[in-house]
């Protein structure tokens, strides 16, 4: 450790990058096959409340998912993916975006999250450098970018993250590292009340769901990373941004219906650029 601190600032941003691309090659997997292991454990929880079915057929299929189980392969020809074209962001090129035996085309989805994993752990870095509060953040970072994917994809927050990023927070803050303790402990629990007040005012005026129960928790981790003061500037950024996104995807796509929009990853952003750039953020957005 002493060594990585004592480095030259573009080693540790080397390593940031290099240390990042891995860990958003992992973020691929947990991204695709979370939601999968979750909807499995449900059904099954289902199932047994339920007593539904309990023949051989179904209890060959309880085998569950896991993160580490099948390997990585190919989902049209299910030939296994060699070690080293799961090389972070050089396999892909290697295999020119298609795979090597049956030459079906390989999301473009892959590299970028871990090339956007790479820059976010080097801004991170660059910007609270190789201190604890830099590695810590640098967990918080991976979080976030794991429940944007999740949410993108399926419009689910997996309390599995959400609430452990919450604990980490207020854990992380008992030591005054990003806010004191008190400013962290309110920041959560303001973070989940306004868009709790907001769900059910939204709901009785109109009979909608607007959001997810995830939303709250997503807010509360962030409140209780980076205190309640923030909030303000969170919320603010997310629904500028949200909107912006909303805007766009209606004019390019020509679908003027309104249609349901992920306010997770919106989230995540803004409080990301919260914890790293937040002088910027308070110029750009005073609050």
């Amino acid at each position: 450790m002493e060594l990585i601190l004592l480095a030259p600032l573009w080693v540790q941003l080397l390593l940031a990058f290099v240390l990042g691309s891995a860990i958003g090659s992992f973020l691929n997997v947990l991204i695709h096959r979370l939601p999968r292991i979750l909807d499995h454990n449900w059904r099954q929880e289902c199932t047994a409340y339920l007593e539904l079915d309990k023949s051989p057929a179904a209890s060959e299929q309880s085998n569950p998912p896991s993160l580490l189980w099948p390997a990585s392969h190919c989902p049209k020809c299910h030939n296994k993916i060699r070690a080293w074209h799961n090389i972070p962001l050089l396999g892909y090129l290697m295999l020119g975006g298609k795979c090597r035996d049956c030459d079906a085309s390989i999301s473009p989805r892959y590299p970028l999250v871990e090339l956007i994993t790479a820059l976010a752990s080097v801004a991170v870095i660059y910007s609270l450098g190789a201190t604890p509060q830099g590695l810590f953040a640098l967990f918080f970072t991976w979080a976030l970018i794991a429940l944007t994917g999740i949410d993108f994809d399926e419009h689910l927050l997996p309390d599995s993250i959400t609430l452990p990023l919450l604990w980490a927070g207020l854990i992380v803050n008992s030591q005054g590292l990003f806010t004191d303790l008190h400013t962290a402990l309110f920041g959560a629990v303001a973070g989940y009340l306004v868009l709790w007040l907001v769900y059910w005012v939204f709901k009785l005026v109109t009979g909608k769901e607007g959001m997810g129960f995830g939303d709250f928790k997503l807010l509360a981790a962030l409140g209780a990373w980076l205190g309640w003061p923030w909030l303000a500037s969170i919320i603010l950024l997310s629904s500028l941004t949200g909107l912006f996104f909303a805007i766009c995807f209606m004019l390019f796509s020509g679908n003027k219906k309104s249609a349901p929009v992920a306010f997770g990853p919106y989230l995540a952003m803004a409080g990301w650029l919260c914890m790293v750039a937040g002088p910027l953020v308070t110029q750009l957005i005073p609050v």
